[in-house]
């Protein structure tokens, strides 16, 4: 079994190349445009999915196969043919080259793979069940959806305000690590669940940091 390293890429502005025009192809385009990469598709043929975001611009679109020298000033590769010879033809050139590449289908050919995603505003999970497959991972993300709901949403964005105004008004690191532990320390995501809290003003804002600054 493969042990992989979780990371979160930022793809903002990095070419990636996507070889294939099936639906494989326009999920992991969909994903990287949602992330602000440059996509580029090199296929034959796209789904009408895929046609849609070339005409739209939101992906460049090459109209033929693979060619060697193709991967050149790509950040990452996707080899999703459907073709196994030429999907292994890709991911030679992309490790001759020092680029990560995904083989779609066959993971273990790659150098990354796609995990299964939960995104709930701020939040983002990604899951992976090695052997068990994708339908698995999916199966988990599903099991998450139903944890992971609206309210802690709401709660996130909760703590990225605060964690943001702490930031700008406190001066010294040892002062916000103490404030932002006993910001984690407080169950708000319980109230919010319960109804019973309500959002914050400046002025409560301030008294909580006045009040908590010391130990």
């Amino acid at each position: 079994m493969v042990r992989y390293v979780p990371v979160m890429l930022n793809c903002e502005g990095q070419r990636c190349i996507i070889f294939g025009g099936g639906s494989v192809a326009e999920r992991k385009a969909g994903s990287l445009h949602q992330a602000g990469a440059s996509v580029h598709i090199i296929s034959p043929q796209l789904t009408p999915g895929l046609s849609a975001m070339a005409a739209s611009g939101d992906v460049a679109w090459t109209s033929r196969l693979y060619r060697e020298g193709d991967l050149q000033g790509a950040f990452l590769v996707y080899a999703a043919t459907g073709q196994e010879d030429i999907n292994e033809e890709i991911a030679s050139e992309a490790r001759r080259l020092g680029i990560m590449v995904n083989v779609a289908h066959r993971g273990e050919s790659g150098d990354f793979i796609s995990p299964a995603v939960l995104r709930r505003g701020r939040l983002t999970l990604a899951v992976s069940t090695a052997d068990a497959g994708p339908l698995a991972s999916l199966h988990v993300c599903r099991r998450l959806s139903e944890e992971f709901g609206e309210t802690f949403d709401a709660y996130l964005e909760f703590m990225s305000q605060m964690r943001t105004i702490i930031k700008d008004k406190i001066e010294t690191p040892s002062t916000r690590h103490r404030l932002l532990r006993k910001l984690y320390e407080q169950d708000f995501l319980r109230d919010m669940e319960q109804g019973v809290f309500t959002p914050w003003s400046m002025d409560q804002i301030d008294e909580w940091i006045t009040y908590n600054q010391e130990d």
